[in-house]
């Protein structure tokens, strides 16, 4: 009985776990790698297990970090079942074809230059077939019901309010009279954050596996955030320039939506056209909107009150190409909520293209933003950026509302650990170096001398001989 960390090991992506219990073989998540080309080139590398020798997948939400290489698991031989969440399950069913797609283009636009140099041509990691056929696969879950996996391990998925069904994963083993309960956070949602609920707590484990995400770091208040988006809202206006907010298509999005809604006067945004350029987005809000049973009770009443979370009278859907373009016209009065979250693909990087250099303009930085990505450049302050071998001038305001993440701070990750009896043993993953360091020391000083675990890729941990708390 053990689990060996093969992905998010002191990094933020490529969640990937895989638990053995009884010679079965079952893995926490299989997610994509983000961030530099060097990074996401390992994407392509062989499984350090054989796919077809899995046995089940336990998903514990829909990020392309946490499922992004389901459909190259599928390709490889995997057939077996994926748990998780009824609205994970809806929700990847559009995230996966869409990162099919992109592979698909980039290895089409790969090919055309290969082809006039006479170089062998690339394959796609995977494609939209492999995505649509994973998801074939997956048995949807509710919150708080308990089904048995394989023999001798037991699953119970719990709201962990991170995006619309992401869940906190309990897991009971069991091998040669030997029992443990395994609790992995996922990722742990932001108490108070709008639309839904905030993360279970969870009394009892042997050993906790957590993300530290924000391990380093304290989020602003939530009216600091109100406040705050409304002066960069103000002042942009001033400026008689856009908003351009690169927002991931699942949470990010939806969430700015309702907080349009509900701060419409208080932030004048009548004086705005409002410009929705994700097609996914468009997709992931409609599944949103039909997953009310999620919502927390505000939301679920201002839901019943107002028929949609997500209605503005000035919201404009972009679904095509050459809608998205016609907003390039645009110079003033528009703000513009476009994916990639990272700024690594999508619509955002043309916007960026027709407005980074004006002094004007005003960006938005309003999630997590991976090591390598162009999103982490501008928050680091670059000068200057590429786009399509292109050199562009930064001229534009950028800022970072940190307050509207939907991971926990290190606060709310103490929290959440503290609230489990005894203090069992935990393992910080999906965070990265100084991020783990900090909150281990916090979790030692504060949480009862919590043993705090940072593993090594490919490290595996014996659970049947569990560090001493």
């Amino acid at each position: 009985m053990d689990i060996q960390f093969l992905g998010a090991a002191g990094e933020v992506t490529g969640s990937c776990h895989l638990l053995r219990v009884n010679g079965r073989r079952i893995l926490l998540e299989c997610g994509l790698i983000q961030g530099t080309r060097q990074a996401e080139a390992r994407n392509a590398k062989p499984f350090p297990f054989k796919a077809a020798e899995i046995d089940a997948v336990i998903l514990s939400h829909a990020h392309i970090d946490h499922s992004g290489r389901l459909p190259l698991l599928y390709k490889s031989g995997f057939r077996g079942p994926v748990y998780t969440h009824g609205a994970t399950r809806d929700l990847c069913s559009i995230m996966l074809r869409d990162s099919a797609y992109l592979m698909e283009k980039d290895a089409e636009w790969d090919n055309r230059k290969r082809q006039r140099k006479g170089l062998e041509m690339v394959q796609p990691l995977y494609t939209r077939r492999d995505a649509e056929r994973v998801v074939e696969l997956f048995s949807p879950l509710d919150y708080d019901s308990e089904i048995e996996v394989v023999p001798g391990v037991r699953l119970r998925l719990r709201d962990a309010g991170h995006i619309l069904g992401s869940a906190i994963v309990e897991l009971w083993l069991e091998e040669k009279g030997v029992r443990r309960k395994v609790v992995f956070s996922g990722d742990l949602g932001h108490r108070g954050a709008p639309i839904l609920r905030d993360p279970v707590q969870v009394k009892d484990a042997d050993l906790v596996l957590m993300e530290s995400t924000y391990g380093n770091r304290l989020h602003r208040s939530w009216e600091a955030t109100w406040q705050e988006l409304g002066e960069i809202l103000e002042k942009t206006r001033r400026d008689a320039g856009n908003i351009l907010i690169p927002a991931f298509a699942v949470g990010r999005t939806q969430e700015l939506l309702y907080l349009f809604g509900l701060n419409y006067e208080r932030w004048g945004l009548d004086r705005w056209d409002v410009f929705l350029d994700s097609p996914l987005a468009i997709e992931a809000t409609e599944i949103h909107a039909r997953h009310t049973e999620l919502y927390d009770r505000e939301a679920a009443r201002e839901n019943h009150i107002n028929g949609s979370l997500f209605a503005l009278p000035n919201l404009h859907i972009s679904r095509t190409a050459a809608q998205s373009m016609r907003l390039n016209r645009i110079s003033a009065g528009a703000i513009i909520i476009a994916g990639s979250g990272m700024c690594n693909g999508g619509r955002i990087k043309h916007h960026l293209k027709h407005n980074l250099w004006r002094h004007n303009c005003h960006v938005i930085m309003i999630g997590f933003q991976a090591a390598g990505t162009l999103g982490r450049q501008l928050v680091d302050g670059a000068t200057h950026i590429r786009l399509w071998g292109e050199t562009i001038r930064v001229g534009a305001e950028v800022h970072t509302v940190g307050g509207l993440s939907a991971h926990a701070d290190q606060q709310g990750l103490l929290d959440w650990y503290c609230g489990f009896r005894d203090h069992p043993p935990v393992v910080l993953l999906h965070g990265e170096p100084e991020a783990q360091e900090q909150l281990g020391a916090r979790l030692e000083a504060e949480c009862g001398g919590a043993r705090v675990i940072r593993p090594e890729p490919g490290e595996r941990l014996d659970l049947t001989h569990l560090p001493n708390r």
